[in-house]
């Protein structure tokens, strides 16, 4: 079974930093990259930064240059590092793939179950 776990979410001042982490598990191959998606409360989850299969990284307006997103490709991992965070970052975090396959066929659209930061001000 695939699955995207998500980690290192907490509670952080501003201006803090935080990591967080999404291990997909299984025997796998990501087709499309990974991405992280955020939802504040009373907000559309927003998408934040994406990772592209050889690298390439594209991150919404308003995270640039405080963001970076990496991958492991030996862990099946991807980071989202978050640096000089505003109370505005606050929300759930989601690490997303569009397409996977494993040795079963592809499956798509997958989400991991989120992780909460919250800056507080």
């Amino acid at each position: 079974q695939v699955q995207l776990v998500e980690s290192g979410g907490g509670l952080v001042q501003a201006g803090g930093s935080l990591r967080l982490s999404c291990a997909v598990s299984g025997t796998i191959t990501i087709m499309n990259g990974l991405n992280w998606h955020r939802q504040a409360p009373g907000n559309k989850r927003e998408l934040v930064a994406h990772i592209s299969v050889i690298g390439t990284t594209t991150y919404a307006d308003s995270v640039k240059g405080r963001f970076t997103i990496s991958g492991d490709n030996a862990k099946n991992t991807v980071y989202l590092q978050m640096n000089n965070l505003k109370p505005e970052d606050t929300g759930i975090y989601y690490c997303h793939a569009d397409e996977i396959e494993y040795e079963l066929g592809s499956i798509f659209d997958i989400w991991g179950q989120g992780t909460q930061v919250t800056v507080s001000s």
